[in-house]
């Protein structure tokens, strides 16, 4: 009986967690397929629990607000997963509720993988995340801009924030800007991978930043990001760091989390405040 029941909680988790993406209006980057990735477009997704991966045809799912909390404000939500699947529950359509619920338009961006666990073991993976990953990320930005009327959204309040892997590919989209159009307003990283990279450039330019992971997590995140907070300071930039004690990595957002570390994204919000992001009063 406890086995049987047990398998009905995980499809019950399984079908809420489609039923998250299902219900809400889904775009692709690229109508026409996205560049290099126009054969495979058509291929499904593989869906494992709550891992998405398979991704050859990127795309952003909308969350929107209601229009009487509307704060003009965007934010394209980048899920990690080591850059093999994206972990979209806990990273993506959580954080893009929550957003949503707040007067956050948020867009939960499913990038194309450079280390995808759909592809076959030993084959060469199509992608890579300087290359495939940052032009989905540029295209979400861009497309966001394009659309800002009719989403009630702020050409000049849209910002990108990243998970894990998730977090070196908003890295990337802040600090290799081609033009206006794909620059983002601000960005944010959650226990960010890419923080060892030594090509990274910083300037005084470069948009402000919020910045936050566990004091328990691995060292090049912990220690990482706040080297990466003296870097972003000595360069005349902005940024806000928070570093939780009781934590580690992957806490995303759950309604499990009770810790201090739950209550980070709130943090993220009052942040969009402060630098001016959100309308006046929202």
């Amino acid at each position: 009986m406890k086995t049987l029941r047990l398998a009905a909680l995980i499809s019950f988790a399984a079908a809420s967690a489609t039923f998250a993406a299902d219900a809400k209006p889904v775009v692709p980057l690229w109508p026409a397929g996205a560049p290099g990735s126009e054969a495979r477009k058509a291929e499904p997704e593989k869906v494992a629990g709550s891992n998405v991966s398979n991704i050859h045809h990127p795309s952003l799912t909308v969350y929107l607000p209601a229009k009487d909390k509307a704060t003009g404000a965007a934010v394209i939500v980048a899920p990690g997963g080591g850059h093999a699947r994206h972990a979209i529950q806990h990273e993506g359509w959580n954080v893009a509720q929550w957003l949503a619920d707040h007067g956050v338009a948020a867009f939960v961006l499913k990038y194309r993988l450079a280390k995808d666990d759909a592809n076959p073991p030993g084959t060469p993976q199509p992608y890579t995340v300087d290359r495939d990953a940052l032009a989905d990320a540029q295209q979400a930005i861009r497309l966001v801009r394009a659309r800002a009327a009719e989403w009630g959204v702020r050409s000049e309040a849209v910002g990108i924030i990243g998970f894990s892997a998730g977090g070196e590919v908003a890295l990337l989209a802040a600090t290799r800007a081609t033009d206006a159009a794909v620059r983002p307003n601000f960005y944010g990283l959650i226990y960010p991978g890419g923080l060892p990279r030594t090509d990274i450039v910083v300037t005084k330019e470069t948009p402000p930043v919020f910045l936050t992971a566990g004091y328990g997590d691995r060292q090049n995140i912990s220690e990482g990001l706040a080297e990466f907070y003296l870097k972003t300071k000595r360069a005349g930039a902005s940024a806000e760091l928070i570093m939780y004690a009781g934590a580690g990595h992957g806490f995303g957002v759950r309604d499990t989390n009770k810790s201090p570390s739950g209550a980070w994204i709130a943090r993220f919000h009052e942040w969009l405040g402060d630098r001016k992001f959100l309308a006046t009063g929202k």
